[in-house]
């Protein structure tokens, strides 16, 4: 199987018939975590064995663990972009949101000049960014673009 065909689905037992989610971001994302943890776990250890003239105690070093986990967690949003589209419509997921957007509201997808990800397009100069489909995914974007668009072609009526 295909590295496309691993990270991006094209039909699902729930009637998705597109799913994609960042690839180079996510990874970017899963290493910086791992490294804030690391690093915030070494000094949260080590901050109690030197001669600093303060004076550190447990709770301090286990803050200081803490704050690294939750800045690791804050990173890992990232990971959480998606993008799925089926016959009911489009379901965007970004850093903290879900949004369904149904097929009527729908008038494209786009790249905006110097954009980092895609955005559906709505009336009234509207849009929604999609941050599952980024620029720096290069082939992986535009196959995704491609199928949404072939998709769209499929559910929208053509007379609009």
């Amino acid at each position: 199987m295909n590295e496309k065909a691993e990270t991006m689905r094209t039909t699902s037992a729930e009637g998705w018939e597109l799913e994609a989610r960042p690839r180079k971001s996510a990874r970017y994302a899963v290493a910086v975590a791992a490294l804030l943890v690391a690093v915030h776990t070494v000094l949260g250890i080590l901050l109690r064995t030197g001669n600093t003239g303060v004076y550190f105690q447990r709770v301090d070093q286990l803050a200081i663990i803490a704050i690294g986990c939750g800045m690791g967690a804050g990173v890992l949003l990232l990971t959480r972009p998606r993008i799925r589209v089926g016959a009911q419509g489009v379901l965007v997921r970004n850093l903290l949101s879900e949004k369904l957007v149904p097929w009527d509201l729908v008038q494209g997808l786009s790249f905006s000049p110097g954009a980092s990800w895609a955005r559906i397009e709505l009336p009234d100069d509207e849009y929604v960014p999609v941050m599952a489909i980024q620029a720096n995914d290069r082939e992986y974007a535009v196959h995704a673009a491609r199928t949404f668009r072939a998709l769209e072609a499929k559910y929208t009526d053509p007379a609009r």
